[in-house]
């Protein structure tokens, strides 16, 4: 049986933005990083939710979803962002973000149900988009008891 693929985006997913004011969901932990590319005198600040860690495990070790990151960041999503929430190591996908809407929908209308779950970018995700991906794969023929 081949697993549904758990593409995850980061910016605005995992790393959300901060707010007119410059601020930051309390829940997240600030990082300085270094981007693949980037001047080690010019790091990059990221605020990651340790919590997502542990979500994110739990639904990555179900055997319901293959996990792939559909990300700008890359590599730099495995060898940075993973390893800072304590994510097991999984492949890359570099998605341009305007086909997404009309990629899902194409797979979707050819046979292969596809679900785009689009957070806040200014909180990022939460328990419920979690539980929303849990209550859509538990709907699908080729899901599996828990």
């Amino acid at each position: 049986m081949t697993l549904p693929y758990l593409l995850l985006d980061i910016d605005g997913v995992l790393i959300p933005f901060p707010a007119a004011d410059g601020s930051t969901p309390p829940t997240h932990v600030r990082h300085t990083v270094l981007p693949t590319g980037r001047h080690p005198d010019d790091p990059v600040p990221i605020w990651l939710d340790p919590s997502h860690g542990c979500m994110l495990t739990d639904l990555l070790t179900s055997g319901l979803v293959t996990p792939v990151w559909c990300t700008s960041w890359r590599r730099d999503a495995t060898t940075i962002i993973g390893p800072l929430l304590g994510l097991p190591d999984f492949p890359y996908h570099d998605l341009p973000r305007p086909l997404d809407h009309d990629w899902a929908a194409e797979r979707t209308a050819g046979g292969t149900p596809t679900l785009i779950v689009q957070p806040d970018p200014h909180l990022g995700l939460q328990p419920e988009h979690l539980t929303e991906v849990t209550k859509w794969l538990a709907q699908l023929p080729t899901a599996r008891a828990v």
